[in-house]
């Protein structure tokens, strides 16, 4: 159906079938093809089957899902070993789900009245769209989409910052406040952690990116699972290229005020921890207090508990012995980290996060345990993953780690990352 490397979202009514918008591939799927995708679906909705996913004798991949009896979306990846796993395509649709809420409000998707008008509103959420398509498998190390937990930068400065943030969101009389850099969050007021959940969060962080351009903005948004029919405001102001400040509020302060009295008042001191933040960003996302061994070739570390995660990829290895295999591109680490992420919770972690209709979800049945260490050897690189109550980390190490000493170099990670950011 598509080229390898490719990728295409399909939205439709679910009820009649009719198309809304097509994004992703350049070279669209034939009006046929997409009315067969929506045919099938339905002749097996209407034998009492439900098909939720398929894969093609050339290895492209399909993923239904209905939102709300209302909306059918649909994910199709391209064969030829793209390493797109169903895993993530059914995250991508439930996070494009939850950008068309976040833009329009679920009443508006649920109870559609006019369809030529819905069509018209959902050319807004496109760019949201796009930027979920291209994280899919990006080289910028942005799991979120992935993983349903916030992609955070571990700023050196991080007090001074914090306090900043909780007084400019205190003055605007909210207490929802974020600051993002290169599109991760940097900081957020404990309210932005404990109320709102891991996926309003990681889309708010993509609704802020595509307004990056904007010096300014006060948007209205429905919260997905907080608040899915009352929009609230959403102020965000761009500090730096790069660095943007968001607070969820009320009816005030009003935009002019928030720009012209708060921003300097509680970030105009600032401006140099700031620029650090941007210098740490290009680099890498933990601060250089943290020392990593020089066989570690690509980690992700997500916290449990306030479901914030940071993902490493080294752009150059210090201290490799001359025998040292050469190091992988850093589209390529990616890729397998978010393979092997997906390899280790559809089969051995337990996490009421993860669904995935697939013969491995009746893996870890077998199972008298829980485990909380796996491993895998591949021709590239070597594998681990450790779950701890607080902690999952995934990591990519170097061929000549011997294998026996993947756990020695998984816990000192954690630990070196843990204890230099209290993360």
């Amino acid at each position: 159906m598509l080229q390898a490397e490719t990728l295409q979202l399909l939205c439709l009514t679910a009820s009649s079938g009719v198309p809304l918008f097509s994004r992703g591939s350049t070279k669209q799927l034939p009006f046929s093809v997409v009315g067969s995708l929506n045919g099938v679906h339905m002749f097996g909705a209407g034998h009492g089957a439900q098909l939720s996913s398929c894969e093609t004798d050339r290895g492209s991949r399909v993923v239904w899902e209905v939102f709300q009896e209302s909306l059918m979306l649909i994910a199709v990846s391209g064969g030829g070993g793209s390493g797109i796993s169903e895993l993530q395509l059914r995250r991508l649709l439930e996070n494009v789900w939850n950008c068309m809420v976040l833009v329009l409000g679920q009443d508006e998707l649920a109870n559609i009245r006019n369809v030529e008008r819905l069509k018209r509103e959902l050319r807004s959420c496109y760019r949201l769209f796009d930027l979920l398509l291209e994280r899919v498998n990006d080289e910028q190390g942005f799991m979120g989409d992935l993983t349903r937990c916030a992609d955070c930068l571990l700023p050196s400065t991080s007090a001074l910052l914090q306090d900043a943030l909780d007084s400019f969101a205190q003055a605007a009389e909210s207490e929802f406040g974020c600051l993002l850099v290169r599109g991760r969050v940097a900081q957020a007021t404990e309210k932005w952690w404990s109320r709102l959940t891991s996926q309003e969060v990681v889309v708010l962080s993509i609704l802020m990116h595509s307004l990056s351009n904007a010096s300014s903005c006060d948007y209205p948004v429905f919260l997905p699972q907080g608040s899915p029919t009352v929009a609230i405001r959403l102020l965000g102001f761009q500090l730096l290229p790069g660095v943007h400040v968001c607070v969820l509020c009320g009816p005030k302060p009003s935009l002019y005020k928030a720009e012209n009295e708060l921003v300097s008042r509680f970030w105009s001191t600032l401006v140099e921890n700031l620029r650090s933040c941007l210098e740490q960003a290009d680099r890498s996302t933990v601060p250089p207090s943290v020392s990593l061994r020089w066989d570690v070739q690509a980690l992700l570390l997500i916290n449990r508990e306030s479901r914030r995660a940071v993902t490493v990829c080294p752009r150059v290895r210090g201290g490799a012995p001359a025998e040292a295999t050469p190091l992988l591109s850093s589209r390529r680490r990616l890729e397998l980290l978010r393979l092997f992420y997906t390899f280790a919770v559809t089969r051995y972690f337990t996490s009421q996060e993860t669904s995935v209709s697939s013969a491995s979800e009746d893996f870890p049945q077998g199972f008298t345990h829980v485990p909380v260490q796996c491993y895998l050897v591949t021709e590239e690189c070597k594998c681990y993953g450790l779950q701890s109550p607080q902690h999952q980390l995934f990591l990519l190490m170097d061929l000549s780690v011997p294998t026996f000493a993947l756990r020695t170099v998984a816990t000192q990670t954690l630990s070196a990352i843990t204890s230099a950011t209290a993360f």
